[in-house]
């Protein structure tokens, strides 16, 4: 308590007290002309920091709304079936692959990986589909669920059964719903029977009998599930 009266003393000494007051603010323009330049280097190197943050950000919008222009036609290429083209180009407009090269870490890039790592899953090229289809990203949970999954086929393909499983969950566990995640639930049982793990599938199947009645997997699971059942039962 007597410690925090002194305190007390002390600040309202120095509020009342101009030659006290002028001798406190006469030591900090003592200290600041001493250290000038120390905060006259944090000054800068702040002012620094902070423009190129902005910079990067301004410039970044500027390219991804570039990039956004310049992958129109290949996203029509795409929709027309034209998957070379939506590829590589067709020599007057760029493909996603110019897209992804031109303007990386924009968000134009990021859905090319997308539509890449769709279109090789579609020629059987599953390494080049999986290298693309990591490197894409989206907040919207429908999105992101479907892209999980195309991982997982791709993975399945490769032989990469853990690797299919891990990917599959993740899509069924993604914005569950009854239209996208039974589909999702029979891949991974799909997977989880190729890795042998009979038990793991029964229950997969089960959770599709029992949560997604109404939905077209229903029939195939029930089928299924009871031919798991039969194996191991034996």
């Amino acid at each position: 308590m007597a410690t925090k009266q002194s305190k007390k003393a002390s600040q309202n000494e120095v509020l009342e007290n101009p030659e006290v007051l002028a001798e406190r603010i006469g030591r900090g323009e003592a200290f600041l002309k001493k250290n000038s330049k120390i905060f006259g280097g944090v000054i800068a190197a702040a002012i620094v920091l902070i423009g190129g943050i902005l910079f990067f950000q301004i410039n970044n919008q500027n390219k991804n709304e570039k990039a956004q222009a310049e992958m129109f036609q290949a996203v029509y290429f795409f929709e027309q079936d034209s998957v070379e083209f939506a590829i590589n180009g067709d020599g007057i407009n760029k493909g996603f692959l110019r897209i992804v090269e031109d303007y990386p870490r924009t968000d134009a890039a990021n859905l090319a990986h997308f539509y890449l790592g769709s279109i090789y899953l579609s020629q059987k090229n599953f390494q080049d589909a999986l290298n693309h289809l990591e490197d894409f990203s989206s907040d919207d949970y429908l999105v992101q669920s479907k892209a999980y999954s195309l991982i997982g086929d791709a993975n399945l393909e490769l032989g990469k059964l853990d690797a299919a499983i891990s990917n599959y969950t993740k899509a069924a566990r993604t914005n569950t719903n009854k239209f996208t995640t039974p589909k999702y639930l029979a891949k991974l049982a799909v997977a989880q029977e190729e890795a042998g793990k009979i038990a793991d599938a029964i229950a997969t199947y089960s959770e599709i009998e029992d949560k997604y009645y109404e939905s077209f997997e229903f029939t195939a699971a029930r089928k299924h599930k009871a031919r798991l059942e039969g194996l191991a039962a034996k």
